[in-house]
């Protein structure tokens, strides 16, 4: 199912203030670092389980103690409630691994 783009006034800043957003607006990146593989790995796995739940997945990279997330919703070519939903979401696990 096709979701609908977030409007042209979405606040980035207040909703996911340590992303980055794409100059293009279709997609928002972010880069997180841990102390060592075992907690990335760990940040991963509990990523990857929530992105099964809602059914949408990022396109992200692991090197050793750091994960590069790359989040846009290709069905629809550009941002959506969902890619915010996996990115605080990805902002909640960080803290907890």
């Amino acid at each position: 199912m096709k979701q609908a783009l977030l409007p042209e006034d979405f606040d980035f800043q207040n909703s996911i203030p340590l992303w980055t957003l794409d100059a293009s607006r279709k997609m928002i990146s972010r880069e997180f670092i841990f102390a060592d593989f075992r907690q990335a790995f760990e940040f991963m796995t509990l990523c990857a389980q929530r992105a099964e739940e809602i059914d949408h997945h990022p396109d992200w990279s692991n090197s050793w103690n750091k994960v590069t997330v790359h989040l846009s919703t290709h069905s629809s070519k550009g941002l959506t409630a969902l890619d915010i939903q996996m990115a605080q979401a990805m902002d909640l696990f960080a803290l907890q691994v």
